[in-house]
C-alpha cells in the first residue's frame, strides 16, 4: 500500500509549538520518519512526502530566514520529502488602535499598572490622536497558499491513482472538502499537530466512502524521535533548534 504524507508546514510547527513550547530538540523534524510512525494501515510503505510551507522573509528576525533555508535544504539532501510546495509569507508594518487591559491580563499590548496609569512594551511606536485613541504600529505576519497547495497534492495524487493511502497533517478547516473527497477513494488519515480540538469540518466515520480512515493528534514523542542526522550532507542543525 503506497502512502502519501501530506504537511501543512505552518500548521504543524504552530501545533508543535502549542504543545512543546520552547522544549529544544524537535524541529530538525525528519518528516519520512514521522510519516512512517503513522501509517499504520497493514503493508503500508511511505511513499510520497509532500512539504507545503512558505519561506518567511520578517526583516525583525533575519536568522529566521536563514534557519528556514538550512532546513529545506537538509530536507531535500536528505531524501527526507519528495516535494516542497512553497506558497508565500508577507511581513509588514501597519498602525492599529491600541486596546487598554488591566494589569495581569493575558499578554496584553497595553496595561494599567497598579496606580491605574498607562504601560506598553518599550520601543513599541505609539501616539495618540487628537481624540485621545491610542495607535500602535506593529508588525503583521500572514502565510498564503499552504493549504491550497496541501489540498492540490493531495487530490492530484488520490485522483491519478499515484497513493493508495494518504494522511494529511493539519487542523485547517479549509481543508474539509479536499478530505472529503480523498476518503470517497483512499483510506485516509488526519493529523492534528497541536493540543486544540479537530476541526469540526474535518471529521467524519471510520466506514466513510472506502472506509479505513483514521484521526489521530501528533504525539510530541514522536517529533522528537524523528529528527535528521546531524549534520546532512554538511548542513548542521540551527543551535537552538
Amino acid at each position: 500500500m503506497r502512502v502519501g504524507f501530506y504537511v501543512d508546514g505552518f500548521n504543524l510547527y504552530y501545533g508543535a509549538v502549542a504543545q512543546l513550547g520552547s522544549v529544544p530538540g524537535w524541529k530538525w523534524l525528519d518528516l519520512r520518519a514521522l510519516a512512517r510512525r503513522y501509517a499504520s494501515w497493514g503493508g503500508a510503505v511511505v511513499d510520497r512526502v509532500v512539504y507545503c510551507t512558505a519561506r518567511v522573509n520578517d526583516p525583525s528576525d533575519p536568522g529566521q530566514t536563514q534557519r528556514q533555508d538550512f532546513y529545506l535544504e537538509a530536507l531535500r539532501r536528505s531524501g527526507s520529502v519528495d516535494t516542497i510546495e512553497e506558497g508565500y509569507y508577507s511581513s509588514w508594518a501597519k498602525e492599529s488602535v491600541m486596546t487598554v487591559e488591566p494589569a495581569g491580563t493575558r499578554a496584553p499590548t497595553v496595561m494599567l499598572d497598579p496606580q491605574g496609569r498607562l504601560s506598553w512594551t518599550p520601543g513599541l511606536s505609539v501616539r495618540r490622536n487628537n481624540l485621545g485613541v491610542l495607535f500602535a504600529t506593529v508588525r503583521k505576519r500572514e502565510e498564503k497558499g499552504s493549504d491550497v497547495n496541501v489540498a492540490t497534492h493531495l487530490l492530484a495524487d488520490v485522483l491519478q491513482s499515484r497513493v493508495d493511502a494518504a494522511i494529511v497533517v493539519s487542523n485547517d478547516s479549509d481543508l474539509g472538502l479536499p478530505i472529503q473527497v480523498a476518503r470517497d477513494h483512499v483510506p485516509t488519515g488526519v493529523i492534528n499537530p497541536g493540543p486544540r480540538p479537530l476541526a469540526g469540518a474535518l471529521k467524519g466515520q471510520p466506514t466513510d466512502g472506502v472506509g479505513g480512515h483514521w484521526w489521530r493528534r501528533l504525539r510530541p514523542v514522536d517529533l522528537q524521535q524523528s529528527q535528521l542526522p546531524d549534520p546532512v550532507a554538511g548542513i548542521s542543525k540551527p543551535a537552538s533548534w
